[in-house]
């Protein structure tokens, strides 16, 4: 990616070395490796407050605002660089957006941890994988995900480290227009489980397809994107799609579980959204098919 000359965003907070706990650690147990892969399944990968699928109990505000002074990356970290110069891309993308409907963006912050860190929705655990915390509007990242992302879904490349990124700003997005709220009233009010997922899956998508709109938008401003790099992110989205990660896991797949879409959903979204720049054509939840 090209993010050379591109500034750095303010609002990256650099928790790393602060007492977290070890990755992988839950309620005073150890967890390994294939504990590790479940979670980053059945947790990351789903529409549920992973605090609550891993049966955490919420911090306290004292520790919320014990971290709130958090400082800045170092200036010789690449990698929180990098992170910092693609969070404020999509500040830069997002108020023009908001801006052009008469609304006003308001910048999220994002969180560098280590292991695990008190959050507005509890406990965040580096297992999770990163994710979005509504009640403190945050997103939280162990960069340790990364290797994951090249290792374990193999999905290299810096233009899928940054979908990441756009995808949960994508649930920053959503949560300013309202829309979270009201899928999350409407997964009190359905029937059974299955209801509630098949909203979570419309979430997610439309994230991935806020995260195409970012990077359409960011390329025709700053031309960002070098050639191939699109391909990053659509092998990324395709990755993590719900059948995949179950396959992988436990050998097959149930549709009525996933909370994410499937690997061809997610990228039938991050194209609509990256090849259009529109984010009125990201309304999963008036599409008849997915």
């Amino acid at each position: 990616m090209r993010l050379g000359n591109e500034c750095e965003s303010e609002n990256v907070e650099d928790r790393r070395g602060q007492g977290g706990t070890s990755g992988g650690r839950i309620k005073g147990g150890k967890l390994g490796l294939g504990g590790i892969v479940l979670l980053l399944v059945v947790s990351y990968f789903t529409g549920v407050n992973p605090a609550t699928l891993l049966g955490m109990v919420p911090d306290t505000g004292s520790q919320i605002t014990q971290q709130e002074s958090a400082p800045k990356p170092p200036e010789n970290d690449e990698m929180a660089t990098f992170i910092s110069k693609v969070l404020a891309d999509t500040e830069d993308t997002w108020q023009v957006i908001f801006r052009s409907s008469g609304q006003v963006y308001q910048e999220p912050k994002l969180v560098l941890f280590t292991g695990s860190t008190p959050t507005a929705c509890g406990t965040g655990d580096a297992a999770m994988g990163p994710f979005y915390c509504p009640g403190d509007q945050k997103v939280y990242i162990d960069l340790a995900f990364y290797q994951d992302l090249k290792d374990r879904f193999h999905a290299p490349g810096e233009f899928a480290e940054a979908y990441v990124i756009a995808h949960e700003v994508g649930h920053h997005v959503q949560h300013l227009l309202g829309i979270s709220g009201k899928v999350q009233a409407a997964q009190r009010e359905a029937n059974n489980t299955a209801q509630a997922n098949a909203l979570s899956v419309r979430l997610e998508l439309q994230a991935d397809c806020f995260a195409g709109v970012w990077g359409n938008h960011a390329d025709k401003m700053r031309h960002i994107i070098e050639p191939g790099e699109i391909e990053q992110a659509l092998t990324a989205a395709s990755a993590i799609g719900d059948d995949r990660l179950q396959k992988q896991s436990r050998g097959y797949a149930t549709p009525e579980s996933f909370t994410h879409g499937t690997s061809e959903q997610r990228v039938r979204w991050f194209k609509r959204g990256i090849e259009t720049g529109d984010p009125k054509l990201c309304n999963t939840f008036q599409a008849r098919n997915l």
